[in-house]
């Protein structure tokens, strides 16, 4: 190889370049363009392989979050930038203006990358706070999400104004002017924060509570929280977002004071038929009193009965001026016996049975109690179980529910005897 002639191409070659400057300029910065591109993978093999091999420790764990949310990646990504961003003073033949602008653009990217990494470290850090055992009570989720949208906006305006290469507090003062318009751009947002924060300052809604707001069809439990939205999983596995402003301005049920009590109440009322309600005779209550559960009750009840009635003297004498038992007031004390002595009912809560005003479908007697579980399944044998019995015992005391007459009574007692009356004429039976 002549390399003597090999140093005369060259020379000439640089010498056709320096006649042509815009061409010796471009290739300066395409060769600065290869440089800092290699550098950036280089960069970004280095620092993500060092990232993974320090998180294997268990100490640095937490850099498994920040390298699974791309927070090295981008920041190695900031490496290209910054070589041009350095390097364009070596690149000859370049106007000052062209170094400026490009100067500036290489910025631009820069902060770009900035903001993108610092976005991922809020997301890493909300993986980690969802790992610990604040994170079942209190979201941040809004407030991540709140500190995203100013870090972009902020972004924004330094990416414009390192772009016009003017200062940033220029723009910045020209949002006092459009406040107004911002105010009603992020009209929502602005409601969604505050009511994001009356929220969980005040601990009205955790994720994984069961609340109910009928007017937007929801029932069902928490699955998240964020700055404009709570999403609600329906039983039926559908899925309510509701807007997190709403759950400040209208009411909504949360269910987590009942989870939490470790009892969940049973109320639910049996019509008796009021036909059915008498006083008991002595054999019935020679027969009951031999129920276990009601032994007690009766014993004190005849000795305070007959202390009331022998105090009237002879007036007592008479049927209507004694007090006496009655069906319905003995099964109610029996139904309360019951629930009292029943395994799965919650001793240290209120329990009650108690009669309330007798409406046209019946007397209702409400049953309220609480069960020791708050599980749905379990809370609905247990209520299932307790008025299963009750409804089957009921006749034990001459009582029965009160049921409107079907087409099958009507047919079967009702009609026939309308049909046999004497002062139904033969073209009215024959209509019926």
């Amino acid at each position: 190889m002549d390399f003597k002639q090999l140093w005369l191409d060259t020379q000439d070659l640089w010498g056709a370049l320096d006649q042509h400057p815009l061409l010796h300029a471009g290739l300066g910065l395409a060769l600065l363009l290869v440089v800092a591109l290699v550098l950036g993978r280089v960069a970004r093999y280095l620092v993500l392989h060092g990232v993974r091999l320090l998180g294997r420790q268990p100490a640095l764990h937490w850099l498994n979050d920040l390298r699974q949310n791309k927070v090295f990646h981008r920041l190695a990504q900031m490496t290209p930038s910054v070589v041009i961003q350095f390097g364009l003073h070596l690149v000859p033949e370049l106007s000052q203006a062209s170094q400026l602008f490009l100067g500036n653009l290489a910025m631009a990217f820069t902060i770009l990358f900035q903001l993108l990494a610092l976005s991922a470290l809020l997301n890493a850090l909300l993986d980690i706070y969802a790992r610990t055992e604040h994170a079942r009570t209190r979201s941040i989720k809004g407030y991540v999400q709140l500190a995203k949208m100013v870090l972009y906006v902020f972004g924004a305006i330094i990416i414009v104004a390192t772009l016009i290469d003017r200062s940033p507090l220029l723009l910045l003062s020209g949002l006092g002017a459009m406040s107004a318009v911002i105010l009603l751009v992020y009209k929502d947002t602005l409601l969604s924060f505050v009511a994001s924060v009356q929220l969980t300052s005040n601990d009205m809604l955790r994720v994984g509570d069961w609340i109910e707001m009928p007017q937007v069809g929801a029932d069902g439990d928490v699955v998240d929280i964020t700055l404009h939205t709570v999403k609600v999983q329906n039983f039926d596995k559908t899925i309510v977002s509701i807007p997190t402003w709403r759950l400040m301005s209208e009411s909504f049920r949360n269910w987590r004071g009942m989870q939490q009590s470790g009892g969940r109440r049973i109320k639910r009322s049996l019509f008796i038929d009021a036909s059915g309600v008498r006083f008991l005779h002595d054999d019935e209550e020679a027969r009951l009193s031999g129920v276990r559960l009601l032994t007690d009750y009766i014993g004190r009840k005849q000795a305070e009965l007959k202390s009331w009635n022998e105090a009237q003297g002879n007036v007592a004498a008479l049927s209507a001026n004694r007090r006496r038992m009655t069906n319905l007031g003995t099964f109610r004390a029996y139904a309360l016996a019951y629930l009292k002595s029943h395994p799965e009912i919650q001793p240290n809560m209120t329990c009650m049975v108690r009669q309330m005003q007798t409406t046209a479908q019946g007397i209702p007697l409400e049953i309220y109690c609480f069960t020791r579980t708050t599980v749905w399944a379990d809370y609905e044998r247990i209520q299932g179980d307790i008025f299963d019995y009750l409804l089957a015992v009921m006749p034990e005391f001459g009582l029965s529910l009160y049921q409107q007459p079907s087409g099958n009574d009507l047919r079967a007692g009702l009609l026939p005897a309308v049909l046999g009356a004497s002062h139904i004429g033969p073209s009215q039976k024959q209509a019926l």
